[in-house]
């Protein structure tokens, strides 16, 4: 892709479980550059490290994109960021609503007190008490609503158009995709020869963004979506390319989209190369593993890109993979049951493999 501003492109044919959109926007290098100009005096660029470890057990070249040590423990915080300066910059913000499983919800609290905005965020019922106490924690209003994301978001855009305030749409705004894209733009310019990107998918977001970034910069490169084969929604739109409501069944709630977004699966559609599905057993393995192999905690979505790729490790031998580690902001069940899995491969089996 040419480094050119955002354009519009038609959504597929084929309408689904939700309309789509007569055109959507989709992002582009030059508006994940703008983003990243926009955000980096309040967010620091993440670190990108080889594994010694992972590159032994899977015989290739891995690297990992810790998004764990941002202010709130996930990338989050680049899209929503992005979207209120962006907002403001068009005029005036009198304060911000959004729906989330979570880590989403932190990003708009955190950009919202950036900004001295009020900030409202609704979740489902039986969210993730970490993710919520931090939410809270930042100054936001919290309402936990409906059963799952999807029910959540439907009252949250109610409750926004009645207060006049901008919702910030995790899904559905580009200029969240091109915050998040920042991920990937970061990527592809400290990294050189990437074969491929695997990136966990929730709302297809993130994912749609890094692609964009690295068909600008390093198109000789895959990226590869993974998303929980208990939220498979996205997943499944991808491969049919057309939208697909799927129920919800995982532990990883950042994972979890029912209804796919048609701005996001445009997006995807057009800049993502593959999607992989993986399991909660997986996850929770692979967290122990990166833990005892690469020193860092993640959530279940955070350790998904690492679990999808062990699956897939046939096809990853030789070559350069970078896996986006996605938040740390794990519920104490789930970091009870990862410290008792089966690690994903043993120590000895990597230090072997070296």
């Amino acid at each position: 892709m040419s480094d050119s501003p955002s354009h519009e492109a038609k959504a597929p044919p084929q309408a689904g479980t939700r309309p789509w959109p007569v055109e959507v926007t989709l992002p582009s290098l030059d508006g994940i550059r703008d983003a990243a100009r926009r955000i980096r005096t309040d967010h620091m660029v993440t670190p990108l490290v080889r594994s010694e470890l992972l590159s032994s057990a899977f015989e290739a070249d891995i690297w990992l994109k810790n998004e764990t040590v941002s202010p709130v423990a996930s990338f989050k915080l680049r899209g929503a960021l992005t979207a209120l300066l962006r907002a403001r910059e068009r005029g005036t913000v009198a304060g911000a609503v959004s729906s989330s499983t979570g880590n989403h919800g932190q990003g708009v609290a955190y950009a919202a007190r950036l900004l001295d905005l009020p900030c409202t965020v609704f979740l489902p019922d039986n969210a993730n008490p970490v993710k919520r106490a931090m939410i809270a924690a930042l100054g936001a209003a919290v309402h936990e609503v409906g059963h799952d994301i999807d029910a959540a978001k439907a009252q949250a855009l109610v409750f926004c158009e009645a207060q006049g305030h901008v919702f910030v749409d995790d899904g559905e705004n580009v200029d969240v995709i091109e915050g998040a894209g920042t991920v990937g733009l970061e990527v592809a310019e400290a990294l050189a020869d990437i074969d491929r990107l695997i990136v966990p998918m929730g709302a297809a977001t993130f994912v749609a963004g890094c692609g964009a970034a690295m068909r600008g910069l390093q198109p000789k490169a895959k990226v590869i979506a993974v998303q929980a084969k208990g939220s498979a929604a996205l997943h499944d739109s991808f491969h049919a390319g057309r939208p697909i409501a799927r129920d919800i069944d995982t532990i990883a709630e950042g994972l979890t989209t029912r209804i796919p977004p048609s701005h996001a699966l445009t997006a995807m559609l057009a800049f993502v190369d593959d999607s992989w599905l993986t399991d909660d057993g997986a996850m929770l393995s692979a967290i122990r593993t990166l833990a005892e192999c690469a020193h860092l905690l993640v959530e279940p979505a955070g350790a998904a890109a690492m679990a999808a790729a062990w699956s897939h490790r046939a096809e990853l031998v030789g070559r350069r993979v970078v896996l986006v580690l996605s938040g740390a902001n794990i519920a104490p069940e789930h970091l009870r049951a990862a410290v008792n899995a089966e690690p994903t491969f043993s120590l000895e089996t990597a230090s072997r493999h070296g």
